[in-house]
């Protein structure tokens, strides 16, 4: 009878043991960063939520910066981090403050704060039937916006030196989430960086919502900036399409846009090979306007 009592004892000490290293290493993986991560409690999100701040490499704290935010926390983070410190060398870029917001690892609050509030949470290729319309199924992105606007955007102000060049950034559900930014608080950002969109959302929502947007929104002295991988799936390139269509017909919104397709890159590599291609573009048009500003 000991032994049994032993070996369940010494079963559940492995179980428990497997469970620690599992959390441990999503922790050490998805929520800290080899950056300055900080911790900012939002009364919108009802939730502490970190953020990964990583400075210049010479950072001078009387410099105004540039500041750029991206969802995703550390997926693609290396990227930036590489190709900004590259390209400020080369002077293509300025120096600037990146800031990285992961999504919490032990709850789903990807789709939440990603997804648009006019499409399910729990999201569906069809589309949704009039029956649905239970608030709590729809994504909560217009919180997640609140949280950036009101609460991260004033912190960063208030630690931070930060001029008026300004990216938002999103792969895929943070594709949708930018565009979403853009159509509704346009003012925030002077870049937007949307990569391999996730615009299919029942029926391909984001494409018919944007198109709604372009009608009414100021995009003077904005610059859009979308890819995709050309082997990403039919459904994903469709609604991508829908939306470099939206804005060739509805000219009016004043936006600066550009799009690309990465060769031989499917929905995860090619937000890695876009990096590099937004920057430059976005460079280029931000000298652009200083061109233009100095005439």
């Amino acid at each position: 009878m000991k032994v049994k009592k032993v070996a369940a004892v010494a079963f559940i000490s492995v179980v428990v043991l497997i469970a620690v290293a599992y959390t441990a290493k999503a922790y050490i993986n998805n929520y800290i960063s080899k950056f300055d991560d900080r911790t900012i409690y939002s009364t919108f999100l009802k939730e502490d939520r970190k953020v990964f701040i990583r400075l210049p490499a010479k950072y001078d704290a009387n410099k105004a910066y540039p500041l750029i935010i991206k969802t995703d926390g550390n997926f693609n983070l290396s990227r930036w981090h590489n190709t900004l410190t590259e390209y400020a060398q080369q002077g293509v870029v300025e120096e600037s403050i990146l800031v990285a917001i992961p999504n919490q690892f032990w709850s789903d609050t990807r789709n939440r704060d990603l997804v648009p509030p006019y499409a399910r949470k729990n999201v569906n290729i069809d589309a949704r039937p009039e029956s649905q319309n239970n608030p709590t199924i729809f994504g909560r992105a217009d919180k997640f916006l609140a949280f950036i606007e009101q609460e991260l955007l004033p912190y960063l102000e208030s630690n931070y030196l930060l001029n008026n060049n300004r990216i938002l950034s999103g792969f895929s559900a943070g594709g949708s989430f930018t565009l979403y930014t853009l159509s509704t608080k346009p003012e925030l950002f002077t870049g937007y960086f949307v990569f391999s969109p996730a615009a299919w959302y029942d029926d391909s929502i984001v494409v018919t919502e944007f198109k709604k947007a372009l009608r009414t929104i100021n995009g003077e002295g904005k610059f859009l900036y979308l890819s995709l991988g050309a082997n990403e799936n039919p459904i994903i390139t469709s609604s991508f399409k829908g939306l470099l269509t939206a804005l060739e017909q509805h000219k009016l919104h004043g936006l600066t846009w550009q799009f690309s397709y990465s060769e031989g890159a499917g929905h995860n590599e090619n937000p890695i090979m876009s990096v590099p291609k937004a920057l430059t573009a976005y460079s280029e048009f931000t000298n652009a306007q200083k061109n233009h500003d100095l005439h």
